[in-house]
């Protein structure tokens, strides 16, 4: 049986910064980032790296870039050189009802988590919105972007054009129903304008780390205080 590698996890941004040896458990680094706003954290091969890691300006070690191991996923190659991996997710509590979003984004195998939260609105809107806010995150990157979601409505409708058509038909489906989230739809297609992204489908709770990753994210959010108010979609309910 092949020995497993040790890792050494930096955290630069969480609750107790500083390199932790393990990722899971009561010790290990994720309990420092879980549910930490804007946390940033790395890991690396060897103590050395890690340590330059912390020490150098913004985090960023200029001599060592390892790339992110992205659970049953392959990171893109194009990831590799310059581009941006992104994992999004959404859904509510019920449907409708509280919703939450919640995006990883990774560059040069760095983590940066956003997430947020809705009073009222539904499990399609919220992952929309995750993806949305994470191309406006990603927006002064030069390099390509590949989003993972386990949203088969996100993928299709962007990948197989059904979203640019129904824009171009006004925002109807065909003559007789009408295309739902346009307005989140209009935004979505704007953000792409340009832009080099690809979309890629994922099995949701299948172990993917950064998808379960963003699920817990997305659920905590759904729960959280001061949720924002969805206000095309409370619009809509009140016609």
């Amino acid at each position: 049986m092949t020995k497993k590698k040790k890792r050494y996890y930096a955290v630069l941004r969480g609750r107790t910064p500083g390199i932790y040896t393990q990722w899971y458990g009561p010790t290990g680094a994720l309990v420092q980032v879980e549910g930490y706003k804007d946390a940033l954290y790395k890991g690396f091969d060897t103590l050395e790296e890690a340590r330059r890691f912390l020490s150098s300006p913004g985090g960023r070690s200029s001599s060592s870039r390892p790339k992110h191991k992205a659970g049953r996923v392959l990171v893109d190659a194009h990831a590799e050189k310059g581009g941006v991996v992104v994992f999004t997710d959404g859904g509510c509590i019920e449907n409708p009802g509280p919703g939450g979003w919640a995006a990883i984004i990774v560059r040069d195998g760095m983590c940066k988590e956003i997430s947020g939260g809705f009073r009222l609105t539904t499990n399609n809107r919220m992952e929309l919105y995750a993806c949305i806010q994470a191309l406006k995150e990603t927006a002064r990157d030069q390099g390509g972007v590949t989003i993972y979601t386990d949203s088969q409505y996100l993928v299709s409708a962007v990948e197989k054009g059904w979203a640019r058509k129904w824009r171009s038909n006004g925002w109807m489906r065909d003559k007789a129903h009408r295309a739902l989230n346009a307005d989140l739809w209009s935004e979505l297609l704007e953000l792409l304008e340009g832009r080099k992204v690809s979309f890629r489908w994922v099995r949701g709770h299948a172990g993917q780390p950064e998808n379960e990753r963003c699920d817990e994210l997305a659920r905590r959010a759904a729960r959280g205080d001061d949720l924002k108010v969805d206000e095309e979609y409370e619009k809509s309910c009140a016609r």
